[in-house]
């Protein structure tokens, strides 16, 4: 008996209610979510799995992309793990453990079996980001962990749920281990209850088109995605393109570590090697291998964004690294750092790579980090708490567009809460958060800024912990643009200025009420050279007051008629030819033209 054929109606039909039913799952876990980093800040996701391979099928327009690739290895670490013993309908497993498909401990992931007719059909899979888990550190971002175990509760992949039955053992134990288990019991009953929507869902829709035309669907649409992905691959010049960039520190000891990758382009796929990164670190800035290839994923995302995610779309991209890198993390190796923060750098350097082959589909370097903030204590008035704050900064420049201002991180789509909420639930007073002028990279189109957030602690007992990064080295520019400032986190005691040792990484610093802890997130960096941006944008921008007129001149050549915020277009045009020139010669000299990377092809 033939296969059923499909048509392109069909398709787009099919895979628009199966996206649906992931984002009806989605909204379901943000709605009964207790947490605010998930039911505020979107830090979770939803997706469809394959029964035998465990690779994505589709997963929720709404989903944290780190999440993409990262449930399809934890889908194929159950697999793995009960192919044995099987599965059955109503089991449930729960599993945080990085080294099975993880990124850190504080993204719990949920798998089940979903059945019809009696065969199991696909896996779906959730997770969210429980703002904790157990450790030494309240939230779980401890930056001087040197062991796994330091950093809170390891769950392998143990089944929760067994034929529809709670095991009521494993999750007194789970909760036991947790600071505040009401809230995270609330999290995982939100998870749970995305699974039902989920049932529901593919229920009705396998019920109206049967099963053999899903699985076609599965199938054509696997196939089309990865033609997709290739055509693209193929329109990147051939050969090879090296890229570096660095993280500040491990946490632990004071040096920076490198991530290097060698990118090589070949017909209609590439290779991304990083046999020549940092060896493993002795801090938590370790990453599972899970989280670096899905990290890649995503860089590739990022540079065709048309390519709907799914199995096919990965099978082009062949990604290399050893284990004598700290991007290839084994037990008993701390990771708590490697999803919010090394994530980031691995796209920053295939973006950088690519960016050489071809920069005019290329933006220049974001501020690539979370700026992790955890705070934990005892409130006199509610009680043991946990906190867990992330926030924006600016995205480089790119062809014809100014980058993005206080945007989310290059892995997720999960925003910062309001602070209306933090401050409900939290002792803490914000009391300021506002654009970071004079933190955007220069250039033809300049970077986005960064943020500037100043939290007050209000009263009672209180640590808190930073795991953020770009402290020592700034977002790049590109083709001329300049590099975007810096972050830097401080805490003001009185007239006291506290700066972590590592600047961008501390953990467990004892709070008094009225301390403030202060965020300057990093600015985005340019695009094309800064004498080359027009000169009404180089205005506004000073007149709205992300840059003063000083900056205006150094950077842009643009200067203001005095005590007025009007542009001197005679003096302004006559500066901007000198400095052209001067360059000119200083290019004609060095045989070269500075692009702004300091990264060559090979």
């Amino acid at each position: 008996m033939s296969s059923p054929q499909i048509d392109s109606i069909t398709m787009a039909v099919v895979r628009g209610a199966l996206e649906q039913i992931a984002d009806e799952m989605d909204l379901t876990l943000l709605h009964a979510a207790f947490s605010p980093t998930i039911s505020e800040a979107d830090d979770r996701a939803n997706g469809f799995y394959h029964p035998q391979t465990g690779e994505v099928i589709v997963q929720g327009t709404l989903g944290l992309p780190l999440f993409i690739g990262v449930m399809q290895f934890t889908v194929q670490a159950v697999i793995e793990k009960f192919k044995s013993q099987g599965v059955k309908p109503g089991d449930i497993f729960i599993v945080n453990d990085p080294y099975s498909g993880g990124t850190h401990l504080m993204d719990v992931r949920l798998v089940k079996p979903f059945f019809y007719q009696d065969n199991i059909f696909l896996y779906m899979a959730n997770a969210g980001h429980w703002p904790d888990i157990g450790g030494s550190t309240p939230g779980g971002f401890s930056t001087k962990s040197t062991e796994i175990y330091q950093e809170g509760l390891r769950l392998p992949p143990i089944k929760l749920f067994r034929e529809g039955k709670l095991n009521e053992d494993v999750l007194t134990i789970i909760m036991s281990n947790i600071r505040v288990p009401e809230e995270r019991t609330g999290d995982l009953m939100a998870q749970l209850a995305a699974f039902n929507v989920g049932e529901r869902g593919l229920k009705r829709l396998l019920d109206k088109y049967g099963p053999e035309t899903i699985q076609v669907f599965f199938q054509e649409f696997d196939q089309r995605s990865e033609k997709q992905m290739r055509s693209h691959i193929a329109g990147i010049p051939q050969g090879t393109y090296t890229y570096t960039d660095y993280i500040d520190s491990d946490g632990v000891e004071n040096k920076p570590l490198h991530v290097t990758v060698d990118m090589t382009v070949k017909g209609s796929e590439v290779t991304l090697d990083f046999s020549r990164s940092s060896p493993p670190c002795r801090g938590p800035l370790n990453c599972v291998i899970s989280t670096t290839k899905t990290a890649c994923y995503i860089a590739f995302k990022h540079m065709f964004p048309d390519v709907p995610i799914n199995g096919g779309c990965l099978r082009p991209i062949h990604i290399l690294v050893p284990k004598t890198t700290f991007l290839n993390a084994t037990l008993p190796q701390p990771v708590a750092g490697s999803a919010a923060e090394v994530s980031q750098r691995v796209v920053d350097v295939v973006m950088g790579a690519s960016a050489q082959a071809m920069p005019e589909h290329l933006s220049a370097g974001a501020f690539s980090t979370s700026n992790n903030v955890s705070l934990g204590g005892i409130d006199a008035e509610r009680g043991p708490y946990v906190m867990y704050l992330f926030n924006g900064g600016g995205y480089g420049g790119s062809r014809g567009e100014d980058g993005l201002t206080h945007g989310c991180n290059l892995v997720a789509t999960a925003r910062t809460p309001p602070i209306e909420v933090i401050e409900q639930r939290y002792p803490v007073l914000f009391r300021k958060w506002g654009v970071r002028e004079e933190s955007a990279g220069a250039g033809q189109y300049r970077g986005g800024f960064g943020a500037i957030v100043e939290v007050e602690f209000l009263r009672g007992e209180g640590t808190v912990s930073f795991l953020g990064d770009r402290g020592r080295f700034a977002p790049r520019g590109l083709l001329g643009g300049s590099e975007g400032s810096m972050g830097k986190t401080v805490i003001l005691s009185g007239d006291r200025i506290y700066v972590p040792e590592h600047i961008s990484k501390d953990s467990n610093v004892r709070l008094h009420p009225g301390d403030v802890i202060q965020l300057q997130t990093p600015g985005g960096g340019g695009y094309g050279p800064a004498l080359m941006r027009d000169i009404h944008l180089v205005a506004r921008d000073v007149q709205q007051g992300y840059i003063s007129p000083e900056s205006a001149y150094q950077d842009y050549g643009v200067i203001f008629k005095q005590n007025s915020l009007e542009v001197d277009m005679t003096a302004t045009q006559e500066l901007r030819r000198r400095r052209l020139k001067s360059h000119e010669k200083s290019a004609g000299e060095k045989g070269t033209f500075s692009n702004g990377d300091t990264n060559g092809r090979v």
